[in-house]
């Protein structure tokens, strides 16, 4: 008679989540990674908001060309600095730490961007933020996902990206609420930015009383810290013979001892050491370069060029299109977030990216339209296109491009794969920011002719590429890569699995599994023995 197997979602909570009480603490003490992502939209869109404000144009004497290409990419080169570093800050000192330095050093930069009276030290302190941005944004996604409960991990990683449209809204409407208040003065600007330090600020408070990820406490060989924050985080009331507790511990166990085994050191190389390992990094580099270069640049960046080119030039109704877009952003994203477990990853991709390929080539059409013979209809019909392409893009590449890139990764080499990520994203991110404005300038709406063939791309690249990944946990969605059979949640690997579990106490070998079951003492436990390590499982 065949060993039933248990997966993970035997032992998950299953009623409301906000009713257990060690859930909705840890969904809590999540909001202060999940800022990181508010302060990177927020960041990210202040050049944005602060071109359609004529007191920092004035006060900075108009940029142009590749004079704001550059100030524009400053944030990028900030993050590509700080980010081949970020991941060994992460796995050496922890992923609480690593949010602690990014912070620091964010709020030094954001202050010397409030206070500043040259556009050099503007763009040195635009670098500064992007330098302890690296940091942050590595470390805040890794904490989540490693730390959530199982069975909220894909919505809270998700919902870690999504949030980046939160500070795009709260930059976006301080930014007009700024511009109504202050008119031209340099104000105007300068609270934004002032604003800005809240977040760094509030993590640099809080960081020390969050629980570390367990996996780094695990892979640090700190098992007994590991499975109190498991206990604490997890099972409501802190017991760490809790079934699901010792599942998780004995699961990712096996999936380090696994990594151990079959890759060694570690340096960057280690990313492409096996051929499961290059195949996630091919997959991941590309959805990286996709969500750069799907033309959400032009909207993202000059989105102040863009409506100007279909003839809204009236400084507060772009600052209200914008603000407004940024809402809906978030709204989208959102639904990605809801969507993502019941459509699955690959599905999803897909229908963003037809949308995405749909919307952007009506776009296209109705800016080349006003562009060579001033149809007024056409430049009406191009906002609210723009609005349906974003739905379609955060329904996957906001929702989606930390989730995945996280999932398919193993602990190992996941901190690198996730910096190898940022990197690729933040470069094809400056090369636009370089790009865009001067290709605007020349070629026009012909410009926007190669993001329909490249979103054409996008969608042959989700058809062949992309893996399902829905309800599994972080050590079986890893496997997926590595020739893994995947059933009912249960790793398997050559006649190995992460656990087999018995229904009942009894004696139990086997050598298919790999692992010795045993009856215990009491009726009540039964202990499985799984490489060196004895765990109580409570029934």
């Amino acid at each position: 008679m065949p060993v039933p197997q248990w997966t993970i979602t035997d032992f998950t909570y299953r009623e409301s989540w906000w009713k257990n009480r060690a859930i909705l603490i840890l969904n809590i003490c999540l909001i202060l990674p999940l800022l990181s992502s508010t302060l990177n939209g927020f960041d990210s869109s202040m050049m944005n908001n602060l071109q359609i404000l004529p007191g920092w144009q004035e006060y900075f004497h108009k940029p142009q060309g590749m004079k704001l290409g550059l100030i524009n990419s400053a944030h990028s080169i900030g993050i590509l600095s700080g980010t081949p570093f970020s991941p060994y800050v992460s796995d050496l000192l922890g992923r609480r730490a690593a949010m602690f330095i990014g912070a620091a050093i964010m709020l030094a930069g954001v202050l010397t961007q409030a206070s500043c009276t040259t556009i050099q030290v503007f763009l040195g302190a635009r670098v500064l933020i992007g330098l302890g941005m690296a940091f942050s944004i590595n470390a805040a996604p890794l904490l989540i996902s490693e730390l959530s409960y199982p069975t909220h991990r894909g919505k809270m990683t998700s919902l870690y990206n999504s949030l980046w449209y939160s500070g795009s809204v709260i930059s976006a409407w301080i930014c007009l609420g700024s511009y109504d208040d202050s008119g031209t003065s340099a104000w105007s600007w300068r609270v934004p930015s002032f604003v800005q330090a809240a977040i760094p600020i509030i993590q640099m408070s809080l960081i020390w009383f969050i629980p570390e990820s367990p996996r780094f406490l695990m892979a640090k060989g700190l098992e007994s810290q590991a499975a109190r924050v498991l206990a604490r985080c997890h099972a409501n009331g802190g017991d760490e013979r809790n079934p699901l507790v010792a599942f998780e511990l004995a699961q990712i166990r096996h999936a380090l001892n696994l990594e151990r085994e079959h890759a060694s050191g570690k340096s960057y190389l280690r990313c492409f050491s096996t051929p499961g390992n290059r195949q996630r990094m091919f997959t991941i580099i590309w959805i990286a370069v996709f969500s750069q270069w799907s033309g959400n640049g032009l909207v993202s960046y000059y989105f102040n060029t863009v409506l100007n080119r279909v003839g809204i030039t009236q400084t507060r109704t772009k600052a209200a299109i914008n603000g407004g877009l940024q809402i809906f952003n978030l709204a989208s994203a959102l639904v990605g977030v809801m969507v993502v477990d019941k459509l699955g990853r690959r599905k999803t991709f897909l229908i963003s990216n037809i949308g995405m390929l749909t919307a952007f080539s009506m776009w296209t059409v109705t800016t080349a339209l006003f562009s060579q013979s001033g149809n007024v209809a056409a430049a009406r019909a191009t906002v609210p296109l723009i609005f349906i392409y974003f739905f379609f893009y955060d329904l996957a590449y906001t929702s989606m491009l930390v989730l995945y890139t996280l999932e398919i990764l193993p602990y190992n080499i996941r901190a690198k794969g996730f910096a190898i990520m940022n990197i690729v994203l933040y470069s094809t991110n400056a090369f636009n920011s370089l790009v865009n404005p001067v290709a605007l300038e020349t070629i026009g709406w012909k410009y926007y002719l190669f993001y329909c063939g490249w979103l054409i791309l996008e969608l042959l690249f989700a058809m062949v590429y992309i893996i399902d990944t829905r309800a599994r946990t972080l050590e079986e969605t890893a496997a997926l890569f590595d020739g893994v059979k995947v059933r009912r949640g249960i790793m398997e690997r050559t006649g190995e699995t992460a656990m087999n579990l018995p229904p009942y106490p009894r004696l139990q070998d086997s050598p298919e599994a790999g692992q010795t079951w045993r009856s215990s003492a009491s009726p009540s436990h039964f202990e499985a023995q799984t490489g060196e390590s004895v765990i109580a499982f409570a029934r």
